[in-house]
């Protein structure tokens, strides 16, 4: 078995204060399960402000992080040519940009052993095998679509990782969303696994992570609304939780969303709306400062062929009855 040197180092936020070392640095560095990184303190792998700690200890806020540990590379993961799943909008030698498919799983796991994103990333770029988690910083569920970058080098791994734990990712994305919006807003509820349905997530004001959405209006139909979405944080299914809680599910949502078909609409806007295959949610937009360039980039991708559809009939809907 190959081992691989992994380098972190992060700045604990001044929310963390009184939370236990473990704990927040499972919390901070969502790649490795607690317990790996309770090992890593053990070990004195983890010094805090230069000094070794143990797991049970509380922190302050405003501590500095540094990790030098060891991982097994990802043997298991094997390498498929799947070159429908890489429409690759950007590269160089430390990251990968990605426009995702629908219906594209990113890791393999319980099910999806073969024929996920990371398979095909590992039969393009071989190194990423000797990168935490095939470089996958941040994820896309299933079937959104949109941006994603990977990070192909160690050392822009580490650094895209603390990008995302301070916030500094620009993550747009839009969506189409079932009811008739009056303005954007922000959602800043908390989230956390569902109580009643532990494959779901919830708004959890008891234990939930803290989970801030921005979003806004781009277009009004009868009984739909076309919105554009800024993420602060980057939670499992937040936007889809916020967009549930706040009773503006997306279309096509099947785990959070309701149905809602509008009276007097065609019936081909009806049966798109009604068979819509997957939630209408897509990420148009991504920002970051490059790991290693230190240079300030930005993409953008249009929407899906299948949102343009649904778009154009809930427009000429609108027309109909004007």
């Amino acid at each position: 078995m190959k081992l691989v040197t992994v380098h972190l180092n992060t700045v604990i936020p001044e929310d963390y204060h009184g939370k236990r070392l473990d704990q927040t640095l499972a919390e901070l560095f969502p790649d490795y399960s607690r317990e790996r990184i309770k090992t890593w303190i053990l070990a004195g792998n983890c010094l805090v402000d230069g000094q070794s700690k143990r797991p049970r200890d509380l922190v302050i806020g405003g501590e500095v992080v540094v990790v030098n540990a060891e991982v097994a590379e990802h043997t298991a993961w094997q390498a498929e040519d799947l070159a429908a799943f890489l429409e690759i909008v950007y590269e160089d030698a430390d990251i990968i940009v990605i426009n995702k498919p629908m219906n594209c799983v990113v890791h393999p796991g319980s099910g999806n052993a073969t024929g996920t994103l990371v398979n095909a990333l590992l039969q393009h770029a071989p190194e990423l095998k000797n990168i935490p988690r095939a470089g996958i910083v941040h994820r896309l569920d299933k079937d959104t679509t949109g941006l994603m970058v990977v990070a192909r080098s160690l050392p822009a791994h580490t650094s895209l990782v603390e990008q995302l734990q301070q916030r500094q990712v620009q993550r747009g994305y839009e969506a189409i969303v079932n009811g008739l919006m009056i303005s954007g807003g922000k959602v800043d509820e908390p989230i956390g696994r569902s109580a009643n349905n532990r494959v779901k997530m919830a708004v959890v004001h008891s234990g939930g992570k803290p989970a801030v959405t921005h979003y806004r209006v781009l277009n009004k139909f009868r009984m739909h609304t076309h919105i554009a979405v800024q993420l602060e944080t980057g939670r499992t299914h937040q936007i889809r939780v916020h967009m549930e809680h706040i009773r503006h599910s997306i279309v096509g949502d099947k785990v959070y969303g309701r149905l809602r078909l509008a009276k007097g609409v065609s019936h081909e806007l009806n049966e798109a709306i009604r068979t819509f295959p997957r939630q209408a949610l897509h990420a148009k937009k991504l920002g970051l400062i490059h790991p290693v360039s230190g240079e300030e980039m930005l993409w953008e991708v249009p929407l899906p062929a299948d949102m343009r559809a649904l778009l154009k009939l809930l427009h000429a809907d609108v027309k109909a009855v004007k």
